[in-house]
């Protein structure tokens, strides 16, 4: 039998893969908040030229004026309430279908890809909305924030929550959907699909189970930042899209028309347009996972709502390179935050098997 075949034996409990998956995936956004937080501050940057350029001095300059827990560490509650419940909805949904999906005799790898996919969507009704409310936390700072105007003033999350969905009605919580979605659910498939089968081999290479903390860590690390890098075009055609101003459009009237009324009605429409209050421009900006790409200044924007003409648009216009913009920090980041996640996952479930001793066969199904 190879360690492969193994696989039915070493199956945890659905119980203890949610529990494991929630608190290893939270722990792993938790590390990463400070980094996604300058991440965001770069993507939603208002101001031209920008404030925050540069990785390391833009992390300087968030933690000398801002701190720790309002600067770097803004909008970290909403990122908890949202990461737990969505990794436990993850891996619960993963690990269901996976087994199902094996047990029926599907090749392995498409087991494995088919599954991360069901798992993030299962997961995004919960981390969506938190996510909206995150981003738009990190972006602004502490509440009054001297040092930048991004648009947005919460007290905290409860009163970003209570004024989003009164200014702006509850489907503004689920805003980027859509462009979440084209994004996440092929990364998540591809790292699930690549860890698998990096946890195999280092198996059979080590002739056990266990492998180490070092393989771990790697083959955990190997499959995010892998499935971040091939993913790298949707997170940039994703980030365009949401990070992009819309123009406010202009209402005008016919020169026939203007030319027939009397001159005591463009004086009343004037008088109303001056008493109006300027319309709040909507920038919508990341909701999921930090995007890394920042776009090139002057370029084009994506008036198309479609991920495919997208992409193709920045194939037309500035080639592979544009595609690829920002890999190297997606890199880092979807290789750390994964890697952290996975080993933490892989150490919880067996202090469970300790903690919690449960019979397999009434939970695993």
């Amino acid at each position: 039998m190879t360690f492969d075949d193994g696989e039915l034996e070493g199956r945890p409990p659905y119980i203890h893969s949610m529990i494991a998956g929630g608190l290893g995936g939270t722990t792993g956004d938790m590390l990463m908040h400070s980094l996604d937080t300058v991440k965001t501050r770069q993507q939603g940057d208002p101001h031209l030229p920008p404030k925050y350029t540069s990785l390391g001095s833009s992390y300087y300059t968030i933690w000398r004026q801002e701190g720790v827990s309002r600067g770097l560490y803004g909008g970290w509650l909403p990122a908890m309430m949202g990461s737990f419940p969505g990794t436990v909805l993850f891996f619960g949904t993963y690990e269901w279908s996976k087994r199902h999906m094996l047990e029926y005799g599907i090749q392995p790898h498409i087991a494995y890809l088919t599954a991360g996919f069901l798992g993030d969507l299962a997961a995004s009704v919960v981390y969506v909305p938190s996510e909206v409310l995150k981003t738009r936390l990190q972006l602004q700072g502490r509440f009054n924030n001297p040092y930048f105007k991004s648009g947005y003033n919460y007290r905290g999350t409860f009163d970003a929550v209570k004024t989003i969905v009164r200014t702006e009605g509850f489907p503004e919580l689920f805003s980027g959907y859509k462009a979440t979605l084209y994004r996440d659910l092929p990364f998540s498939a591809l790292q699930f699909m690549f860890y698998e089968q990096f946890q195999s081999w280092a198996r059979e290479y080590k002739k056990s189970r266990e492998i180490g903390v070092q393989l771990e860590l790697l083959t955990g690390a190997a499959g995010g930042g892998l499935a971040g890098v091939i993913t790298c075009p949707l997170d940039v055609v994703k980030t365009r899209l949401q990070t992009q101003i819309d123009p406010v459009p202009v209402i005008s009237k016919s020169k026939d028309r203007l030319a027939t009324e009397p001159l005591s009605v463009h004086k009343d429409a004037a008088v109303k347009v001056s008493q109006t209050p300027p319309r709040q421009q909507k920038r919508p900006i990341s909701t999921s996972s930090p995007s890394t790409h920042t776009p090139r200044p002057g370029a084009i924007p994506l008036d198309e709502d479609s991920i495919f003409r997208g992409l193709r648009l920045i194939y037309k216009t500035e080639g592979i390179s544009g595609w690829f913009r920002g890999v190297g920090p997606r890199f880092v980041w979807t290789s750390v935050q994964s890697g952290c996640m996975l080993f933490l996952y892989q150490t919880i479930l067996r202090r469970l098997e300790v903690w919690l001793p449960v019979e397999r066969s009434g939970f695993s199904g």
